[in-house]
């Protein structure tokens, strides 16, 4: 059927509709309240009006369209087909872990507050999103002063037979060994942090206060003491907030900022009218108009699981924006308000998510100059054939030849691109090799990267010149002739003649053909940005050689007993706490913990008796 036919079969109903290309890729999946006529602006003779629209019309060969019963239906299928074909000229947000959340869940008997990247749909409580790890263990740090909840993970919780260090800086109630807190008084502990978190500070301050005069009146002088302390440290947290909204409200605010096809978009958080904190996202190449594009992204953000609040103020109107204010409310289990202010204090909020989304625009922008110049020294200074916009640099690691790794970090436009790194355990070689190490870990990533037609603009390998060669080599024997290639030789002491004083040399850098390496000037950006990636290949091995290392000495007697698998493994050390432990359980204990049938159960404690045996003669315990 023809392009034309299709168009005139379009229903005057609500829907999603994909605009496809020639080979069937989809290029763009746009939602509308009444299909026909959204889609058929497009086509019109005088064209959609839009300059940015030339780019993708003239692409669109084929168009399918899925009818809904409501906008807040199609809202939902928009988000999944976005997410399914990830259409080059949609708005995709992609929920990266720079965003980072709290987890509370109170049905636990002793609940803690964990870190997670994303949040569940489990019946816990989840508090943020922060914008990174830095801000989340800063709040971490000022809860701990002032509301003790345990921090010690479950396995460790159940091995404790006496309080640690955390209660004796007072940072932890000491759940874990019995006299020292109530389930009651834990409880509170657990309710005045959801509090806090909730920005309900005025709420917990009046509970709190309340607490100090019962307990005076019943004389009980320490427990007043204590409360009225955390009373002040929350005060004193409190003062360094800054208030936004006279109004005690929950809300998310967007600003939006717009150059030709590039796309700021800026979200402020605010909890009980104070300002949490707030994230902005970069989107290039968006033709589509600026509501569609943020009903697009608001949509994905709210489907990711992040906390839905009580108000939701946008800087213009959306089409679907009933439809969202629905599907949001659904989602919340309460009613929630998708406001476009025109004036006052929410006005004012909105203009400010306006303003911090062109401050960002500009800031990124001035970055990506700065990181321009910077690209270009290196490419001029190494004599490249290229502008080295995206960099992979490989590192090897391992102790004496054991647990041999490498790893490859990728850096595009001067910052990493953590999405492409990658680690290898290096099959092939025993011993301490790394050469040969070398060889396979850069023929198996470049023979994939040819199949994929993924190459960089620049290889480096930290080493000197063996390591070039052997790079020289693998990229000779697949045929690949396109990236530059260049190897980091890290700079070392070097005695003076006479031997006198040790001077520190330079960073050499050797390339292909050339037998002098290439200095750098102290301290320039160029030299900076290299150490800076060659440093970070480094990173990512030794942590990766760190993690293989230490699963390869954790092993128990329950690795080796059949029937026993990782699952029924984790079951029994969260119950018992350590091997030692279930050694001295007895078999009904052992088969009620891990689910399993007698004869496992006495199999699983002759094994952990054993092991506890051999290791006592050893002198290992």
């Amino acid at each position: 059927m023809e392009l034309e036919d299709k168009l005139a079969l379009l229903p005057s109903q609500p829907g999603v509709y994909l605009m496809k290309n020639g080979a069937g890729t989809v290029l763009y999946v746009g939602k509308a309240k009444n299909l026909r006529s959204r889609v058929r602006s497009y086509f019109r003779p005088s064209g959609d009006g839009r300059y940015r629209m030339q780019f993708l019309i003239p692409n669109v060969e084929d168009i399918e369209f899925l009818v809904t019963d409501t906008e807040k239906e199609a809202l939902i299928l928009e988000n999944t087909l976005i997410k399914t074909h990830k259409p080059r000229f949609n708005v995709n947000f992609r929920d990266d872990k720079s965003y980072v959340n709290l987890r509370l869940d109170p049905r636990e008997r002793y609940p803690r507050l964990t870190v997670v990247r994303r949040p569940g749909r489990d019946g816990a409580l989840y508090f943020g999103p922060y914008a990174s790890s830095q801000s989340v263990r800063e709040t971490l740090r000022t809860l701990s002063r002032i509301f003790p909840l345990r921090l010690c993970t479950d396995h460790v919780f159940n091995a404790r037979t006496r309080p640690c260090l955390y209660y004796q800086i007072h940072r932890c109630s000491a759940p874990c060994v019995p006299g020292h807190v109530t389930d009651d008084e834990y409880r509170a502990i657990v309710e005045q942090t959801a509090l806090f978190l909730r920005g309900r500070d005025e709420e917990l301050l009046k509970m709190l206060y309340c607490q100090v005069h019962e307990a005076s009146q019943a004389l009980r002088f320490e427990e007043a003491g204590r409360v009225y302390r955390r009373i002040r440290a929350i005060e004193r947290t409190i003062e360094r907030q800054k208030v936004t909204s006279a109004q005690d409200r929950d809300q998310d605010v967007f600003g939006f900022f717009r150059e030709v096809d590039k796309v700021e978009i800026q979200r402020l958080t605010i909890r009980g009218g104070k300002l949490l904190g707030g994230k902005s996202d970069l989107f290039t190449g968006q033709v589509s108009p600026d509501a569609e594009i943020l009903e697009s992204y608001v949509n994905q953000y709210y489907a990711e699981g992040h906390d839905i609040p009580e108000e939701v103020l946008l800087p213009f109107d959306l089409e679907g924006r009933d439809g969202l204010a629905d599907l949001l409310s659904e989602r919340r289990g309460k009613r929630v308000g998708v406001l476009v202010p025109e004036r006052g204090e929410k006005r004012g909020l909105v203009a400010m998510a306006n303003k911090n989304a062109e401050l960002s625009f500009r800031a990124r922008r001035e970055r990506e100059h700065s990181q321009q110049a910077i690209l270009q020294q290196i490419q001029e200074r190494l004599h490249l054939r290229h502008l080295p916009r995206r960099i992979e640099c490989f590192d090897m690691s391992n102790i004496q030849g054991t647990n041999p790794v490498g790893s490859m970090v990728v850096f595009t436009d001067g910052e990493p691109d953590k999405a492409r790194y990658r680690k290898f355990q290096v099959k092939t070689v025993e011993g301490p090799d790394d050469f040969a190490s070398m060889y396979e870990v850069l023929s198996r990533r470049y023979t994939r990267a040819l199949e994929e037609d993924d190459l960089p603009d620049l290889i480096m390998v930290d080493g000197g010149k063996g390591q070039l060669n052997i790079a020289q080599a693998v990229l000779w024997e697949l045929g690949i002739e396109g990236p530059d290639l260049v190897s980091i030789a890290k700079s070392r002491l070097k005695s003076e003649r006479g031997g006198g004083d040790k001077r520190r040399t330079d960073e050499r850098f050797f390339l292909p053909g050339r037998k002098n390496p290439v200095i750098f000037p102290a301290n320039s950006p160029a030299l900076l940005l290299l150490q800076r990636v060659r440093d970070e290949a480094h990173r990512f091995a030794i942590t990766y050689h760190k993690a293989r290392r230490a699963k390869a000495t954790v092993h128990s007697a329950l690795d080796d007993i059949p029937g026993v698998g990782p699952k029924r493994r984790r079951a029994l050390l969260r119950h018992f706490g350590s091997v030692k432990a279930i050694a001295e359980a007895s078999p009904e204990a052992i088969q009620e913990a891990g689910m399993v049938s007698r004869q496992l159960a006495e199999t699983i404690l002759q094994a952990v008796q054993r092991e506890q045996h051999e290791n006592v003669q050893s002198g290992d315990l």
